[in-house]
């Protein structure tokens, strides 16, 4: 049994209650598992893994056959963040990585990450984890039962001290056919994107894809090669922005940085909407297109695609309503319209959250789903061993900020950082869902909200290693210069502080050199020198205090 000591306070206090934390379980190897487990090893902590397949990877792992309980991916599918902005903190991709890379490609290199912090012997693979529940005397210890069944079929009982759910989101995959009247008698085929593997199932056929997704779109674009027509139907449309920015830089490097999310504070949503809309107006008329959601730029998730407004251009995609139902061989959409002749229905519909091993009470939430507190950690538990990874939505790259979850998660387990009473908790969790239904009328969508770099701040606070850019500014300008302007990259998280990495600073000053380092497969000769644009250094200076001085006179982090 462990250790354990108790410092009681007021209820309305944060309580140290703390217990000795040494052994974790972590349910899953996917991308957050492996993170999961490096981040205990660093804490000095003894991470056990469950695999239930017989390799890493996850959701990166691509199946020619989807297999129940497990997550599933299109064998074309490319990642939508780049790969400076997507990358572990301590370990950046190869420099001759593309940009924005296929899913076997990040397959590897999760396999590069594991092998060089040698993370495969602390994962029993072809285990699956069938229950996780408090132990009798979990008031005391904190301390949690597991059952497990291993390849042969048999159960084995497990006691750990804390517990990092790394079991994913894309598991359970709904499929909405009641609410379609007639899919019972629809001579085509229907199935959810969920068993989707690549358009050659569809060759010369007529198919409907319905959902206004990332997977959505991909799937539309690449049926649209090979199919004789292809229908996109969405409810609400969507603001498309492809992975290119200026000059052909990934979108994410020029977008993602510290100066703009302070821009975005400064200035008015109306205008940064009107600036955004127009932006992308300008590329192809959402209107025009029949793409224009009913929300504006900030209230929703983009849809990062290359490719879909060529496709609608050519008339290979055709856009279309929200569907209403089938009719015999054909679908009936919201305007009335029919298309008869349809082969094929692909549902991108989405996925419930769904955790059977886990204690129901932790389900609190209207809809049956798991409440947690700054999208980790389920108020409701006395002690906090136990962690819920990557159960959120962000616009922005999902495994730095897994990786800083960990980083949190480990110190809230060793008691050096404290989390609020359950009522604070609970009060800090409506209030984040009352701001993000501004922008997120769904509740469920609401809850799962988080802003990139306000979220990441906060948890790097907490676990001390927020950049200091006061300190920053004095003592490596140039440095400062990277971090505030440049790319918001995961290497800022471990310049200073628990944690820290020597090569952190090196990272960032040559981050867009790997940017550039795939494009250089044909030699051109340099033209003419240019010339330079003059930088004093006491117009640095001063550029730096007034930027610094707008910066700290945010009083607080918003998450």
């Amino acid at each position: 049994m462990s250790d354990h000591s108790c410092t009681g306070l007021s209820s309305s206090l944060p309580k140290k209650c703390s217990v000795m934390v040494q052994r974790v379980a972590v349910v899953g190897a996917g991308s957050s598992g492996l993170v999961c487990i490096k981040i205990c090893v660093d804490e000095g902590l003894d991470p056990v893994c469950f695999e239930s397949s017989d390799d890493i990877g996850g959701l990166w792992r691509f199946k020619e056959s989807p297999e129940p309980e497990r997550s599933s991916i299109y064998r074309s599918l490319v990642v939508n963040t780049s790969k400076e902005m997507m990358c572990f903190s301590d370990f950046p991709m190869p420099a001759n990585y593309p940009n924005y890379m296929h899913n076997s490609q990040l397959l590897q290199y999760l396999r590069l990450y594991a092998n060089h912090f040698d993370l495969l012997r602390f994962i029993n693979f072809q285990t699956t984890v069938r229950s996780v529940v408090q132990r009798p005397d979990f008031s005391l210890s904190g301390q949690w039962d597991l059952v497990t069944v291993n390849r042969d079929g048999e159960e084995e009982r497990h006691v750990f001290d804390a517990v990092l759910v790394c079991s994913g989101q894309y598991n359970h995959p709904v499929l909405p056919l009641s609410d379609f009247p007639g899919y019972e008698t629809f001579s085509g085929k229907f199935y959810h994107s969920w068993e989707y593997k690549d358009g050659d199932a569809c060759r010369g056929k007529r198919v409907v894809v319905v959902g206004i997704g990332n997977s959505a779109g991909d799937i539309a674009v690449e049926i649209s090669r090979s199919a004789e027509k292809t229908f996109l139907s969405t409810r609400d449309g969507a603001w498309v922005m492809g992975r290119m920015s200026s000059n052909g830089l990934p979108l994410d490097m020029l977008g993602m940085t510290r100066f703009n999310e302070l821009l975005m504070q400064l200035y008015p949503k109306t205008l940064i909407n009107w600036a955004g809309e127009t932006a992308l107006n300008q590329k192809y008329d959402h209107r025009l297109y029949g793409l224009k959601p009913r929300y504006r730029l900030l209230d929703g998730r983009p849809l990062i695609n290359d490719d879909l407004p060529s496709r609608i251009l050519q008339g290979a995609i055709v856009m279309k309503p929200n569907l209403k139902g089938f009719k015999d061989s054909g679908v009936v959409f919201k305007d009335g319209t029919v298309e008869e002749n349809i082969d094929t229905v692909v549902f991108c519909t989405g996925y419930n959250e769904h955790f059977p091993f886990l204690p129901s009470a932790l389900s609190e939430g209207p809809y049956g789903e798991l409440t947690l507190y700054k999208r980790l950690f389920p108020p409701a538990l006395q002690h906090h061993t136990l962690a819920i990874m990557g159960l959120f939505r962000a616009k922005g790259p999902i495994m730095p900020i897994v990786e800083m979850q960990a980083r949190w998660a480990v110190k809230v387990f060793s008691g050096s950082s404290l989390l609020p009473s359950k009522e604070k908790m609970l009060a800090v969790i409506e209030s984040d869902r009352r701001r993000n239904m501004e922008s997120f009328p769904c509740p469920r969508q609401a809850a799962l909200a988080v802003a990139y770099i306000p979220y990441m701040d906060f948890m790097a606070k907490e676990v001390g290693v927020r950049p200091h850019f006061l300190t920053l500014l004095l003592r490596d300008p140039i440095l400062w210069v990277k971090v505030f302007f440049g790319p918001c990259t995961p290497y800022q998280f471990r310049l200073t502080g628990p944690g820290q990495w020597a090569g952190a600073r090196h990272a960032i000053l040559t981050q867009w050199e790997r940017v550039a380092q795939p494009f250089r497969t044909r030699v051109i000769p340099e033209s003419e020198s240019r010339p330079s644009v003059p930088c004093s250094p006491w117009l640095l200076m001063f550029g730096a205090t007034v930027v610094i001085a707008m910066f700290l006179s945010k009083n607080e982090i918003r998450v």
